[in-house]
């Protein structure tokens, strides 16, 4: 078996072991209300860290190019109370020109 494989296997487990350790210990009470916010905020929290790094990052290094002003247009057309299938289309139009202009 391939070092890929174990690291498949292991992480699978671990992954297992971490979902099930939640309901063992909560033993089929609610979740306390302190923690029930939190898990609330996990959400948006992870999907703005993903818009970060799709947004500002090449391999290993930071950058500033047309995909911030493509979020940047899907923020002001949001922000307008836009349909998602335009802010979208905005975004996208916004990142290709600037990537058409400056090459």
């Amino acid at each position: 078996m391939s070092d890929v494989w174990i690291v498949v296997i292991v992480s699978g487990v671990g992954t297992l072991a971490l979902k099930a350790t939640g309901p063992v210990l909560l033993g089929g009470r609610p979740l306390p209300d302190r923690f029930t916010g939190i898990v609330g905020l996990l959400g948006p929290a992870l999907l703005a860290a993903l818009v970060a790094i799709g947004t500002f990052a090449n391999g290993q290094r930071l950058v500033v190019d047309g995909r911030a002003l493509g979020v940047g247009a899907a923020a002001v057309a949001i922000r307008f109370h836009a349909p998602v299938l335009i802010v979208v289309i905005i975004a996208a139009a916004v990142t290709a020109t600037a990537h058409a202009l400056t090459g």
